[in-house]
This record gives C-alpha cells, sequence and structure tokens, in this order.
C-alpha cells in the first residue's frame, strides 16, 4: 500500500505540476501524450506487467525519453522487479539532466523524489539478494559473510520502516555476527567530554604505506610544479564523519550544534556526511576521536596513491557510479547520499568518497605558491594565512573541482552545506 500511494504521489506530481513535456516535444519524440496517458491510467490500474511490456515496445523507437524510464521503473517496482525499476530510475535522472524542455526551464521530473525512489529501490534489490544468499543452498561462511555485507550496504543507503523490518528478519537469522575488530578497525578513545564521558567508538580506517607519491599537477597554476613528496605511514578514515557520528560527539561534549542540525539529525540522514562544520569544530570532533585533521599532501596522497592519477579511481572521466556530484540545492541534506555508496570510485587505499559528496577540511593554511618551495619531506603547509584548505569537491560541484590534486580555499569560519570533513590518525 505505501509503494502504491508513493507512486500515486510521483504521478501527480508529473501530471498536475506542470513537470511533463509539452505535446510537440512528446510528438516530436514519437510517443504521444496520449500513450502516456494511458501508461498512468494502466499503472493506476496495478497493470504492471503491460504497462512494462508496453514501454519496453515504445523505447525502442524512442529510447532517450526520460519520462518513458521512469513510468518503466514505477511499472517494475509494482511488479517487485527492483533491478529493473533501478536501473530506469537511474536513466529517467541521467536522460532529464542532459534534456530541454520547450517553452520552459522547468525540469520535466520531480529529481528529489525520483532520487529518493532510486534509493528505495536499490535497497529493496540488495535485501531480496541478502534474502537469497542466506535462503538458498548451503549456508557456507562465504555466503553468510556475502549476505551480511550486502545487508550492511542497504542499511547503510537508508531504510525506511518496512524495509527495517525485513532487514531486521534477515539479520537474526545470520550465524553469530563477526567481530568488528580488523587491522583497519581502530579503536578511538577521544578526548574526555565536559560530561565526563569519552568519545569511544569502532571506526573503520585504512593505512596509507610510507613513500613517496607525486603532489600537484600542471593543470591549474597553484598545482605547479607536480613534485615528489615523502610522507610518513598515517591512517586515514575510510569515509567521512556522518550525521550519527557526530551527534554522539555533541551528546558527550555539549559543543555547539552546526546551523541546520535539526535537519540533518533525522534518522534518513544518519549515515550521510555531517556539513555546516567549520574548521574549528573538525579539528574538536577528530581531537575527541583521538585523531586529527590529516595534511593536504596526506589527503591527496590517500585519495590518489603513487601512480599520478587524476581521480582516486584512476584517470577515466567521472560518472555517477564514481562519485556524488552535479546537483543544483542542498536540499535538507538530501542531497547528499550515504558514505561508501560508490564502490568504483574508491581511492587505491580503499577510501571512499574523496571526491563528491562533501568538500572536506585539511589542517593546511592556503599558500597559492606553496608548492614552489615546499618541503619535500612530510610537508604541513604554511604556519600563516588568511584561508583553510578544503580537498575534494562536492556534491554541488562539475567534475573539474572533483580531481584529486584540486585545491580549493575556504575562511575557517565559514559553515557551508558543502563542508564536511574525515579525520586522520599517526600510527
Amino acid at each position: 500500500m505505501r509503494q502504491m500511494v508513493g507512486m500515486l504521489t510521483v504521478l501527480c506530481l508529473f501530471i498536475w505540476s506542470g513537470m511533463i513535456a509539452n505535446p510537440e516535444t512528446a510528438q516530436a519524440a514519437h510517443i504521444s501524450e496520449g500513450e502516456f496517458a494511458k501508461w498512468v491510467e494502466m499503472l493506476k490500474k496495478k497493470q504492471y506487467q503491460e504497462v512494462r511490456v508496453a514501454l519496453e515496445a515504445g523505447m525502442k523507437k524512442d529510447p532517450s525519453n526520460p519520462r518513458a524510464h521512469f513510468y518503466l521503473a514505477e511499472a517494475c517496482r509494482g511488479l517487485k522487479a527492483w533491478a529493473c525499476a533501478e536501473e530506469h530510475y537511474e536513466t529517467s535522472l541521467e536522460l532529464e539532466a542532459t534534456s530541454t524542455v520547450a517553452g520552459s526551464a522547468k525540469p520535466r521530473l520531480s529529481k528529489v523524489k525520483v532520487w529518493q525512489l532510486l534509493d528505495e529501490a536499490k535497497a529493496w534489490r540488495l535485501l531480496d539478494e541478502a534474502k537469497g544468499l542466506i535462503t538458498g543452498g548451503k549456508a557456507s561462511p562465504d555466503r553468510m559473510k556475502q549476505a551480511e555485507e550486502t545487508l550492511d550496504t542497504a542499511n547503510e543507503i537508508g531504510l525506511n520502516d518496512e524495509q527495517q523490518a525485513v532487514y531486521q528478519r534477515l539479520l537474526a537469522k545470520l550465524p553469530q555476527r563477526r567481530s568488528t575488530g580488523s587491522p583497519n578497525m581502530l579503536r578511538t578513545d577521544g578526548l574526555a567530554g565536559e560530561r565526563g564521558q569519552a568519545g569511544t567508538q569502532e571506526v573503520p580506517m585504512a593505512l596509507v604505506p610510507a613513500g613517496e607519491f607525486t603532489m600537484g599537477s600542471n593543470l591549474a597554476d597553484d598545482e605547479k610544479p607536480a613534485h615528489h613528496v615523502y610522507l610518513n605511514a598515517f591512517y586515514m578514515d575510510k569515509y567521512e564523519v556522518t550525521v550519527g557520528q557526530y551527534a554522539k560527539y555533541l551528546e558527550v561534549t555539549d559543543m555547539e550544534e552546526p546551523p541546520d542540525w535539526n535537519i540533518m539529525n533525522q534518522p534518513q540522514h544518519q549515515k550521510r556526511p555531517v556539513v555546516n562544520v567549520d574548521w574549528d569544530d573538525a579539528v574538536m570532533y577528530c581531537k575527541w576521536a583521538g585523531k586529527r585533521l590529516p595534511t593536504e599532501a596526506e589527503w591527496e596522497k590517500a585519495a590518489r596513491g603513487t601512480d599520478g592519477r587524476i581521480y582516486p579511481w584512476g584517470n577515466e572521466a567521472p560518472t555517477r557510479l564514481h562519485a556524488n556530484y552535479g546537483r543544483k540545492e542542498w536540499n535538507n541534506h538530501l542531497a547528499l547520499v550515504p558514505v561508501g555508496s560508490f564502490e568504483e570510485g574508491r581511492s587505491p587505499y580503499g577510501i571512499y568518497d574523496m571526491a563528491g559528496n562533501a568538500w572536506e577540511w585539511v589542517s593546511d593554511w592556503y599558500d597559492y605558491d606553496y608548492y614552489k618551495n615546499s618541503p619535500r619531506r612530510n610537508p604541513i603547509g604554511p604556519t600563516t594565512g588568511e584561508a583553510k584548505v578544503v580537498r575534494g569537491g562536492s556534491w554541488l560541484y562539475v567534475p573539474e573541482f572533483l580531481r584529486s590534486a584540486h585545491r580549493f580555499t575556504a575562511q575557517p569560519t565559514n559553515r557551508h552545506f558543502g563542508y564536511g570533513f574525515r579525520c586522520a590518525k599517526t600510527p
């Protein structure tokens, strides 16, 4: 019932809010408004299979129509064909981003709602996959481990009440959960807060070995010259600090909440990066966690490794499989995605989201010409300055800012929707 209500809500948005293509555009696309109206009626009557067949046939002549992909996703959603729904929600968004509406600056799709439906379909697909692993065939240790990892991924996306109930039932069928302690999990015993409690939690970190790497590039003046830098070994958080982690910190320390904290600190955002934090906020959190902010050099090595690659994943231009970027509005924190959502965007050390999602504060002051005379071993930036460095781009910005060598500046007191952070630690 909840699915049908959500489906009809989006259909109403498309039909009555004026966010659909005009008849001339539809005619040029070889799909008539009459066909679209027919499909809407069939969806309302839950004739999902018939709509799916009709749309799959229709898209053979017009594969680039975003509305057609959206309605096909809705039909697949009604059939609980989650992989199909996920594929076509995503395609509809990609096509919508490159299409225009004749005579109107408004988009044809309610993008925020489609993003939510995409996340929901993805979570259902993962839950189904985990169920198949748990109940189908021999319950081997490898299958159970895979099922557990699949459930963890689904939970990180964010689950609605119905999905959460399924998640808990499947979790109960697993053998005893594996220990969270591992070589890449560091126990961080933070500084005692004002309530006399310590910020103790298990946080996954990646070891970045000692050695040289190429820092900078020849693509921007403040990145020149590209030069070799030697760094001692260090640990870096695998994920950006999340809203949930920051909430625990605030509870223990009674520190000042960032702007719009009541909007961020909602159940659906707990796995998304915290933003609206300034440089001092980031420094204090890392100290509480028994860590520190990374230096600019440490951040860049953790992002690009030692082979001089352009992005964390390599030299391939960014896509939506690599990073979260190019959104238009913060939209009450929905512009950000749960940390660790992009397997194909990981750095050489298995670190997530070092491109997009949230800009990340580092410890260094910014100096436009710093690379011309910076130390070749363990540089820590200028001793003074007017602005701090942030790295990695965010949900808002264009692909150019996702390059691992790209440098950006911010006043240390700035608290914006795009500014977050992660922590580092000396072994």
